[in-house]
């Protein structure tokens, strides 16, 4: 895993870049020749940047982004740090599971800016990627976009709070049908379910996005993080129990020999067979 301790992000490792315009603070993932894939080290910059822009008077909303022709493909299984390792199976879960709560806390950081966060989704959403969309406040995606959760399909849990959030937004329902198949949604799709509150042609998206995030910067900041709080107190009674039980579940799957079978499977570009063990 990476070195937590870290405060700076050197030049050349940039997973996310930040620029403030007019009152928005525009987070940027900026890795478009691997689709913008996440990984451990996206994870801290994320924390990085949402702790710099929470006092920053200058920032009155944020518009995350993306470079390239995705908004984010999903985990980068090839990133240093990736896997996480221990003498045993129990210290291996362990160790995984307190990986994922300090991701969590990095989550917890960002989705709980006072500034509201507007995203701009275009091409693939896949897995973490969709998950981190859900973290804005507000979602409008391209035509193009394309949502998922295909965890399950390798014998993993979702990790990062994704599927709770899908049952707030969409229903319980949904978010079961969506985490235990894996199945993938078009943009309108994500738009009837509530997933996504606009849609725009992919050469709007930005325009749309920057649009929204500009009416709200004109309104007033603590009528405006109020807002946010108060719905936010409503509608995420009870999240934090429960991402507790998914890093818990994802830790017991990411260690499993199905999840290994799963990642296998996948690179094989072949059927997975797995044992539930």
């Amino acid at each position: 895993m990476i070195d937590t301790t870290r405060t700076d992000i050197p030049e050349g490792e940039e997973r996310l870049r930040l620029d403030v315009e007019d009152g928005i603070g525009v987070l940027t993932l900026c890795r478009p020749a691997k689709l913008n894939a996440w990984s451990w080290e996206s994870t801290r910059q994320l924390g990085l940047f949402a702790e710099r822009m929470r006092f920053d008077d200058s920032i009155r909303v944020v518009l995350l982004r993306a470079e390239g022709r995705a908004f984010c493909a999903g985990i980068d299984v090839t990133a240093p740090g990736g896997a996480i390792t221990g003498r045993s199976g129990a210290e291996r879960a362990r160790n995984y599971y307190e990986g994922l709560r300090w991701a969590h806390e990095r989550f917890a950081a960002f989705a709980r800016l006072p500034q509201p966060v507007v995203a701009a989704v275009q091409g693939y959403c896949l897995g973490f990627g969709f998950e981190l969309a859900l973290m804005a406040d507000i979602r409008i995606a391209a035509a193009d976009a394309v949502f998922a959760l295909p965890e399950a399909q390798l014998g993993v849990a979702v990790d990062a709070g994704g599927d709770l959030r899908i049952a707030r937004e969409a229903g319980a329902g949904w978010a079961k049908f969506l985490a235990l198949t894996g199945r993938r949604l078009d943009a309108v799709t994500a738009e009837r379910l509530h997933l996504v509150q606009l849609v725009a042609g992919r050469d709007e998206l930005d325009a749309s996005a920057r649009g929204v995030a500009t009416e709200i910067a004109a309104n007033g900041p603590l009528a405006v993080q109020g807002i946010k709080r108060d719905i936010d107190a409503y509608a995420d009674a009870g999240l934090a129990a429960a991402l507790d039980r998914t890093a818990m579940s994802a830790a017991l799957t990411l260690t499993s020999e199905d999840s290994r079978e799963g990642y296998a499977a996948k690179g094989a570009r072949r059927v997975p067979c797995f044992e539930g063990r």
